[in-house]
């Protein structure tokens, strides 16, 4: 498991590091590898390269690139990998879950504090078995990650599983109703119905309106009347989820 810590404060990279040697000490178990950066514009150079972490712990106020240049970066080249950030400001907390970081944890940072985000962390790069969304099409059955599904609609009775890199998966026909075709992968924490005819990934929301929602990929899927408060409601309990 590779962790990449990055702060261009020298004392701030030196107390995380020693949190995290502490961290290793109490969980010997675990196996984890760290590489730590005092300049961000190095670590953004690493990442274009495609050189990726399982866990990035950054900096948000940095001189060079900030947290959030750094966080966008890693989301358009790895959505799988996971973000902590630890700054001296709460002012960037909303765009730090525009790039869906787990934990924002404010300095100084206690033991506890970090140890908790750094379980998160792990459990989150440790999950056993991606959930798969079995879709029948007319090649035969395709199997897609929970994780790699942005929105599913249902046209004229044939889903379209619209995927995080831009891809689609078309269905056949449906014999069954929307509701129940989506029945078990809605029970999954991450996706919403929204519409009689659309359910989204909430980990790819970028803004939520009044009537409609706009996901990363710039679909905006419309609300339904009857389902607006709720969904309000559960997308705002979602995000604040993120951050306990």
């Amino acid at each position: 498991m590779k962790i990449v810590v990055c702060d261009d404060s020298i004392e701030d990279l030196t107390e995380i590091e020693r949190l995290l040697t502490k961290y290793k000490e109490i969980n010997s178990n675990t196996n984890l590898e760290v590489e730590q950066f005092s300049h961000a514009a190095k670590l953004y150079q690493k990442i274009q390269e495609k050189e990726l972490a399982d866990i990035y712990i950054l900096d948000m106020i940095m001189s060079e690139k900030t947290g959030i240049d750094i966080g966008t970066l890693i989301r358009s080249s790895n959505r799988q990998s996971v973000i902590v950030y630890i700054t001296s400001s709460d002012d960037f907390a909303l765009e730090a879950y525009g790039v869906r970081a787990v934990r924002y944890l404010l300095k100084p940072v206690s033991e506890e504090q970090f140890f908790e985000a750094l379980d998160y962390a792990l459990s989150l790069t440790k999950l056993e078995t991606e959930k798969i969304y079995p879709v029948k099409t007319k090649n035969g059955l395709v199997a897609i990650p929970y994780s790699k599904i942005e929105y599913i609609e249902n046209y004229s009775r044939v889903l379209n599983i619209f995927q995080t890199d831009g891809e689609s998966v078309k269905s056949i026909f449906i014999r069954k109703s929307f509701d129940e075709e989506i029945r078990e992968i809605a029970q999954d924490k991450r996706f919403m119905q929204v519409h009689k005819s659309f359910l989204i990934n909430m980990n790819y929301v970028n803004k939520l309106t009044q009537n409609t929602i706009l996901m990363e990929s710039g679909k905006s899927i419309p609300i339904s009347k009857k389902r607006v408060v709720n969904v309000r409601k559960e997308y705002l309990l979602f995000v604040s989820d993120q951050y306990r």
